[in-house]
Formats: structure tokens, C-alpha cells, sequence
């Protein structure tokens, strides 16, 4: 087995059987978790690459690019995956949190507010899973994706980081 290099990017493997370095998820893994957590088509990510860059540290290119690759950065960050729950990003929910079927926490205009600002609240009425959820509140008809939040115990707690958290 390879070792990981946090200096350059390396594409994820297919799936398991073609993986060099340890630990690392395969494009099959990824798909599958958006799929199986958030209900969101594989299809949604046929145009796209994964990438690794450190250790868990997955973003998404829409193209092609060598492997490896010395760069800053390639597409988008999408998921932290070196870790007991794999953790989607906020650009990434906004992205593709659209195509979600499961998961996703439709909050209303307050609620909506506060998780922007990066506020926990209360929502004892969720009765879906816990864990990573999409929040999401209705735009002109729309469900928008706003973020990803964690829900544990009866309170959703917003992920937004704090330089992307704003009063609205």
C-alpha cells in the first residue's frame, strides 16, 4: 500500500479492489453514502471526479485531470471521510443538496434563520433519522438547501461555518 500525501491531490479509486492507499474511500464508497444518506442519484455525479488531498479531505471536480496532482485545490471540498461519521460540506450541500430525497430537514422561516446564523434550536418534531441532515427551507416554491446541520437528541445544531454564517 501507498502512503497518502497531503501535499498533492490523488483520484479515488473505483471501488475497494483498486485502492493503493489505506484508508482511503473509493468513488463507489462515496456515491454510495450520498445515495444511501441523502437519497441523492448517482447520476448527479456521473460528470464528476473525487479527489483526496490529506488524509479524508474529499472534493469533487466536474472534469477530467491527471492523478496525481500538485495543486492548491480542484473543484470543491465535499466530505470528511477519516472519521467515525462521514461528514458532507456545506458548498457541497448547497451544490447538489437539491437532488436530495432523505434527510433533509425542511425548516421554516425562523428556524431557517437562526440555522444561517449558526444557531442550535430545539426541533423535538423531526421524527427522521439523527446524525448529518440537509436543512433546507422553501424559496419561492423551491426547497433550498441552506446547509448541513447535525441532529442529535431533539436539537439541530448548524454546521455553517462561521464565515459563511449570516443574519438573513
Amino acid at each position: 500500500m501507498s502512503d497518502n500525501d497531503g501535499q498533492r491531490f490523488d483520484r479515488l479509486p473505483e471501488t475497494d479492489a483498486e485502492r493503493t492507499v489505506e484508508g482511503r474511500a473509493s468513488r463507489k464508497e462515496v456515491i454510495d453514502y450520498f445515495e444511501d444518506r441523502f437519497g441523492i442519484p448517482p447520476e448527479a455525479f456521473a460528470d464528476y471526479t473525487f479527489w483526496e488531498k490529506g488524509a479524508g479531505k474529499i472534493w469533487i471536480y466536474a472534469g477530467e485531470a491527471p492523478t496525481p496532482i500538485e495543486i492548491e485545490a480542484i473543484g470543491m471540498t465535499c466530505l470528511r471521510t477519516r472519521q467515525e461519521h462521514w461528514k458532507p460540506t456545506t458548498d457541497f450541500v448547497q451544490r447538489f443538496g437539491q437532488h436530495a430525497t432523505d434527510c433533509v430537514i425542511e425548516l421554516e422561516r425562523e428556524q431557517a434563520r437562526a440555522f444561517a446564523a449558526g444557531e442550535d434550536q430545539d426541533l423535538e418534531w423531526w421524527d427522521g433519522d439523527w446524525g448529518y441532515l440537509i436543512a433546507a427551507h422553501d424559496v419561492a416554491g423551491d426547497l433550498e438547501p441552506l446547509g448541513i446541520g447535525l441532529y442529535v437528541h431533539g436539537e439541530l445544531r448548524s454546521m455553517v461555518p462561521k464565515g459563511r454564517q449570516r443574519d438573513i
